[in-house]
């Protein structure tokens, strides 16, 4: 690795402003490199201390065309000295590679925000890539902002353009020349995001060399030539003692799954397909066989289930991932599961449909698909994480209701939570819950009765091939008790009313709705996943400006807390902030009888928090 004489102790005396939280977005063609450039600065303003929320930004075209609009891949990062939840509604500084991005991104900057251009990118042919006539460089568009410059693909070419790489090489590394810019702007340590250079790239001398070169480099331009008149200070948040470590959601989730099968005393089984958003929870389990993790990549969505629903049968904590598209393919198999009431925990990243829909779009529509997306009576629980890091703790419980319940359960996140991150404080391993599995046993020769159930409502859970443990599985309806195969139509009333009963039994093992804000409020703002970060902080904004907000967020879907019907009733008006067309309110109306009001989105977005607070305004009024 070359050395450099560069510091980051700025050699020019620089006024820096303290603010107390600040929002980055990096944005450019999906090749220029912008989610890493985003990764790492997250990855920076963590270590340095502070609280930190993102959001990346994936273009939908797998390859669109280089410099289009449908091309622009994004990440946006909000950090504080404060506990934030959201990865910011308005965008201090954006750092834009090309016109496409700038003309995709610009508008949610602030007035008087930071806009860093790369100029060498802004030639005629990409401004007709993006749709433009004329550079917004040179019209005015940008008047209200403060606009800078940079000559990066130059820059980076005289600072990277020595270690031996041809120019395609060296043009990859304009993303750590700006990320090198906007950590001197901000007052980011340099060291993490070179010692993580070293350990991706140190196999190859010459490209690990060129980037720390051109992150040295955008950092020193910015110290030499004053770029800036002032730069900013973010200082370290105060977060409760404990071991931290960035974690995105998918990655919280296939963390999750693999310690619960640990607390389950089991091993654990993925059998998936990939799909975006939810392929890197494959990816993260398949890294963990040491866990006694095994994942099957199997050749379609219904391969994958039903190999997960054997690996149950066979006795293993067993799950599947997949997205929207793929539970549809999914909903047979899944009524297996709950007519064999073997346990099993499916995964559905949501994301905006229908169909395919917008692949790497976040949405929370699937609720519904969760509740009923199957034929016949077939009732499932259904839980829902509402942050990054709560992905852990909801994989875990799904696993902990399957194998206690004997059934599927549904596990909902979305393409927010997916890929977004903050910081998570790993917890202790006797912090978290231990429920060990017992396996039916051979009773000195008494008839096994596969279907007699215990105090939850749950089967016995046997291994095949134990002997006396001989029993029927399969599709067909089974008899209460004996589980043979039986048509009768009081047996299929009773075993109907079992499953449904066994489902509602799970309220008993969770937690009551909690409520937060203000205990005097008339108005109560109920979400659920991943809107928790805008309705918790549009409600502390609406109560610290003096009115009376009240927040319940649902984790539990299916069944819900048993006091759910007993808050909703507690306040004068009810609203429901939902990324889909208001599906959760159907539930909430038809099962507690309350006025609930909608506040749908459906954008691929999630809720900005001004959103939200607009919306508290208007039923307050």
């Amino acid at each position: 690795m070359a050395t450099s004489t560069a510091t980051e102790n700025s050699s020019t005396p620089v006024k820096r402003q303290e603010n107390d939280t600040v929002t980055v977005r990096f944005c450019g063609d999906s090749g220029d490199g912008m989610q890493l450039a985003g990764t790492q600065f997250t990855n920076s303003s963590s270590i340095f201390g502070n609280d930190v929320a993102t959001l990346p930004d994936f273009p939908a075209e797998i390859r669109a065309p280089a410099g289009s609009l449908p091309g622009v891949s994004g990440f946006q990062i909000n950090f504080s000295k404060y506990d934030i939840h959201t990865p910011g509604d308005e965008v201090d500084t954006l750092v834009a590679m090309n016109p496409a991005a700038l003309k995709m991104n610009f508008q949610d900057v602030i007035e008087g925000g930071i806009i860093l251009v790369n100029e060498d990118a802004f030639t005629k042919s990409n401004l007709q890539k993006a749709g433009l006539d004329v550079s917004p460089l040179e019209d005015g568009t940008l008047r209200d902002y403060r606009v800078h410059k940079l000559p990066m693909g130059k820059l980076t070419t005289e600072a990277a353009g020595d270690f031996g790489l041809n120019t395609k090489g060296v043009n990859r590394c304009k993303n750590f020349f700006a990320l090198g810019v906007v950590c001197w702007l901000y007052e980011r340590p340099l060291k993490p995001i070179e010692d993580w250079i070293e350990k991706k790239m140190g196999k190859t001398p010459a490209v690990a060399d060129a980037n720390t070169a051109a992150l040295r480099a955008g950092w020193n331009y910015c110290d030499t030539i004053e770029l800036f008149p002032q730069a900013y200070r973010v200082a370290k948040a105060k977060i409760a003692p404990g071991k931290y470590r960035k974690i995105t959601g998918n990655e919280a989730t296939a963390m999750g799954l693999a310690t619960a099968a640990r607390r389950a005393g089991k091993k654990l089984f993925l059998g998936s397909y990939p799909i975006t958003p939810a392929s890197t929870i494959l990816e993260t389990l398949a890294s963990m066989p040491q866990m006694g993790v095994k994942t099957f990549q199997a050749e379609d969505e219904i391969a994958a289930i039903c190999s997960a629903i054997g690996a149950a049968f066979g006795g293993d904590c067993a799950v599947t991932s997949t997205s929207g598209p793929g539970v549809a393919l999914k909903g047979e198999a899944m009524g297996l599961a709950v007519m064999t009431e073997l346990p099993l925990v499916i995964v559905n990243v949501q994301r905006g449909g229908p169909s395919t829909g917008l692949p790497t779009k976040t949405e929370q529509s699937d609720y519904l698909q969760a509740m009923w997306g199957r034929n016949g009576e077939c009732p499932m629980p259904v839980v829902a994480a509402c942050t990054p890091a709560d992905c852990f703790d909801m994989a875990v419980e799904s696993m902990r209701i399957a194998v206690q319940y004997m059934t599927p359960v549904m596990l909902l996140t979305d393409g927010y939570l997916a890929n977004g991150s903050e910081p998570w404080r790993i917890p202790k391993s006797k912090d978290l819950p231990q429920f060990p599995v017992k396996h039916a046993e051979n009773n000195n020769g008494d008839t096994f009765l596969p279907y007699k159930r215990d105090d939850r409502g749950s089967r016995p859970w046997a291994i095949p091939g134990v002997k006396g443990l001989e029993h029927r599985i399969g599709g067909l309806e089974k008899q209460a008790v004996t589980g043979n195969v039986n048509y009768d139509p009081d047996n299929h009333q009773a075993m109907v009313n079992e499953r449904a009963q066994k489902v509602a039994n799970v309220a008993k093992s969770i937690p009551d709705l909690k409520v937060e804000g203000n205990v005097d409020a008339d108005l109560l703002v109920v979400g659920w996943g991943s809107t928790y970060g805008a309705i918790t902080t549009a409600v502390e904004r609406a109560n610290n400006s003096g009115k009376k907000v009240a927040h319940a967020h649902l984790r539990y879907l299916n069944p819900m807390p048993s006091n759910t019907g007993e808050v909703l009733k507690r306040y004068k008006k009810v609203i429901v902030p939902e990324m889909n067309m208001g599906q959760l309110i159907i539930k909430l109306r038809s099962d507690f009888l309350v006025d609930a009001k909608g506040i749908n989105k459906v954008q691929g977005k999630p809720f900005l928090v001004s959103e939200i607070e607009e919306a508290i305004e208007t039923a307050l009024k």
